[in-house]
């Protein structure tokens, strides 16, 4: 499978992300771009998930429909052509990392698919959810993980 060039001028891959971008800071979503996105991909899907979550696996963000063409998204923005769906906190939008005080580094792992026909999703999709609905759809898809420690 192609691969998609997901990267952030807010943070490196496998590094920490701002309290800017936090819950508990200002709670805006980071500034995205990429690349390499298949010319027949239909549309993206964004996600972004937390697997160290005491919990199981939290979503921290979800957005379907993001057009192809683009190239990326300013911090604090929905993806363009994109809708957001409901995080893990029951908001609709970006919901910053906000691992337990005291936990080791947690990981938030951004990743985008460029999927082959439209995404259909619950409008407070799992991470399981949004992993199984482009199973099998996925054209291409790229993943950047940054770390956030309270």
């Amino acid at each position: 499978m192609a691969g998609i060039d997901l990267s952030s001028s807010a943070f490196d891959d496998h590094s920490f992300i701002a309290r800017r971008y936090a819950y508990e800071g200002d709670n805006v979503s980071p500034p995205l771009t990429w690349s390499g996105v298949p010319d027949d991909a239909a549309e993206l899907v964004l996600l972004c998930e937390d697997p160290d979550a005491p919990s199981g696996t939290f979503t921290h963000w979800v957005v379907v429909g993001i057009d192809p063409r683009s190239d990326g998204v300013d911090a604090g923005q929905c993806p363009p052509g994109g809708t957001e769906l409901t995080n893990g906190y029951g908001e609709q939008g970006w919901g910053g990392p906000q691992p337990p005080p005291g936990d080791e580094a947690h990981r938030y792992f951004f990743r985008l698919y460029a999927l082959r026909d439209p995404c259909v999703l619950p409008d407070s999709p799992t991470a399981a959810q949004v992993h199984q609905a482009v199973d099998g759809q996925q054209l291409a898809s790229g993943t950047l993980v940054g770390l956030y420690q309270r």
